[in-house]
């Protein structure tokens, strides 16, 4: 039996093992961080800034402007945006209303959107203007009474808020006019004439909603994660105490988008808490990204590997001067010892790897910015967090054996949404059973070698392979099919569909990724596909999808070995 938390001994002096966390709603930390430093900058967005006191009065617009279309206690919004000071504001205003958020990936296509809409139960969503006919589309099906509808050039300075409907009108071929009605309501409108009066609804932080995020899983469907603000609370003062360095006036560069919990919790949140300024990118482009840097100066990055990857792979990277950033902590897939390497060499900074999932609010490991690290480890896990590793027969495994992690903390969620059995299925006795498997090493640094579940990781997007699987049974000319995920040099993994096709049919991998792309977010659509007359199968059917996995191997070995 492992020695009881033995990774405290590995913490340097300056980091906790255990916390006292503010037992307070999340949107409580903007309103006294408002009052802390009103005319501090909290945001940049594209050359448009704002102070916290702005943004905080403008989250109190949009809290008064939901109530008083009858949203209560409870309710669910959900927001559909890119990282944007509406992103911020509408969260936020949310909250203070009472609403629990359900963060939507603007990526969604409709029977995504329908889906999530339909499970949440959401009657409000926030929504870019040239998302709105996917909106409305979808509307008729689902419990949806209210949508606000803002647009990029609503925060953009002048010019760039003239000029931008032209560029909408290039990137989009669409001319975007969107009128106030009875259910749709402008933002821009809301802002300029609300006079911020809303109120104050009590939350209890440990038992009530914060938010749902949606995740996917072997079923197909993605579930809904109940997490209460002092489940996000904690993880951010958790995160706060690990960056232990940090001072009030850092900068943090937002690419990692704010309805996926990493980017949620470790840009906007914890730059709301703790007084940080936000600088952020509504999509990831390396140019803009190096740009950036060098203009602003943020000194933290929180990102993915295949962000440093395609920062160091581009082209002018040495015309950049990227010396302002200090810290970084890499999560949603492994991090290439190279890419740590090349990218510490370029900052000067420090790069490490952590570990989390969205049902732990997300964070529960990481390798230490400032002390141990060790490469290929997701390292230790975080104050007042408990971690082990449980072999099949139920019992604790010893140093070095491999089993499937379990982790326990006051970031752990409270179940899935109106999803018991599964619930169920993954929370035993507070131990949240992650579906990783891996091993713990004498010091207590733990390490992934396999995920129990199939999901795929490509470019720190999870793509569940029977989602992908649903779509592609819907061509007419396709018999049978699996996906997998297999190693990308880039996006860690790629998505690949092994297709069968019926009797009398043809169709190209032109024809099948349209379909796809017609169906699913653009990152879930395979990039691959290999035609083949069968599947490999056990004797009662059962595809075997790791035979395909090891074959796959094999390929990637023998390529190397040429």
């Amino acid at each position: 039996m492992p020695e009881e938390k033995n990774w405290y001994a590995k913490y340097p002096d300056e980091i906790p093992t255990t916390i006292v966390y503010d037992e307070k709603p999340l949107d409580y930390f903007l309103a006294a961080t408002a009052k802390k430093f009103p005319k501090k900058k909290a945001l940049h967005f594209m050359g448009k800034e704002m102070t916290f006191e702005e943004v905080y009065t403008e989250a109190k617009k949009l809290a008064g402007y939901f109530q008083s279309l009858g949203l209560k206690k409870g309710d669910r919004v959900a927001v559909m945006l890119p990282n944007s000071p509406q992103a911020v504001i509408s969260y936020y205003g949310a909250l203070m209303a009472g609403a629990i958020v359900v963060q939507t990936n603007p990526l969604y296509k409709e029977r995504e959107l329908e889906y999530q809409l339909n499970d949440s139960g959401a009657a409000f969503i926030v929504c870019l203007d040239v998302l709105l006919p996917r909106v409305t589309n979808v509307r008729g099906k689902t419990p949806l009474k209210h949508t606000v509808v803002t647009g990029i050039k609503d925060y953009l300075p002048f010019p760039k808020n003239k000029l931008y409907p032209f560029i909408q009108k290039k990137q989009y071929n669409m001319v975007v006019q969107v009128e106030q009605s009875e259910d749709i309501h402008l933002f821009e409108s809301i802002i300029e004439k609300s006079d911020g009066a809303y109120t104050p609804v009590e939350i209890d932080p440990e038992n009530d909603l914060a938010l749902l995020q949606y995740t996917g899983g072997t079923t197909g469907h993605p579930k809904g994660v109940m997490l209460t603000h002092y489940n996000l609370v904690a993880n951010v003062q958790m995160c706060q105490r690990w960056l232990y360095k940090i001072k009030p006036g850092e900068k943090i560069l937002g690419v990692l988008p704010f309805f996926h919990v990493y980017g949620m919790t470790t840009v906007m949140n914890m730059s709301i808490m703790y007084g940080f300024e936000m600088i952020l990118m509504p999509k990831f482009d390396a140019e803009d990204v190096l740009k950036t840097i060098q203009k602003q100066k943020p000194t933290m990055f929180p990102g993915a590997p295949t962000i440093y990857i395609g920062l160091l792979n581009h082209p002018n990277l040495n015309k950049y001067d990227l010396s302002s950033i200090e810290a970084c902590i890499s999560g949603s897939a492994p991090l290439p010892l190279e890419v740590q390497d090349q990218f510490e060499k370029i900052t000067g900074g420090n790069l490490v790897e952590g570990y989390g999932l969205t049902e732990t609010s997300p964070v529960t490991h990481a390798n230490f910015i400032w002390g141990k690290r060790i490469n290929g480890s997701i390292g230790v896990p975080w104050p007042d967090t408990d971690a082990k590793v449980v072999m099949e027969d139920g019992k604790e495994a010893l140093i070095g054996e491999v089993g499937e992690i379990a982790v326990k903390g006051p970031q752990v969620m409270k179940g899935y949404w109106n999803n018991q059995d599964e619930t169920d299925n993954v929370l035993k006795e507070g131990w949240l059973f992650t579906g990783d498997m891996g091993y713990m090493d004498k010091d207590g640094y733990f390490y992934i070698v396999d995920r129990k579940k199939n999901m795929i990781i490509a470019g720190g997007y999870n793509i569940y392979p029977r989602e992908v699987e649903e779509v592609l049974y819907e061509h007419e000319a396709v018999q049978e099919t699996v996906v997998a995920g297999i190693p990308d040099p880039y996006r860690g993994e790629t998505v690949k569909a092994y297709v069968v096709l019926k009797p009398g049919y043809e169709v190209d991998e032109k024809e099948l990724n349209a379909f796809c792309r017609e169906n699913l977010a653009a990152f879930k659509a395979p990039r691959i596909y290999e035609f083949r007359d069968e599947l490999p199968k056990t004797a009662v059917g059962k595809i075997l999808r790791r035979q395909l996995a090891d074959e796959e191997k094999e390929k990637a070995a023998e390529s190397k070995s040429v």
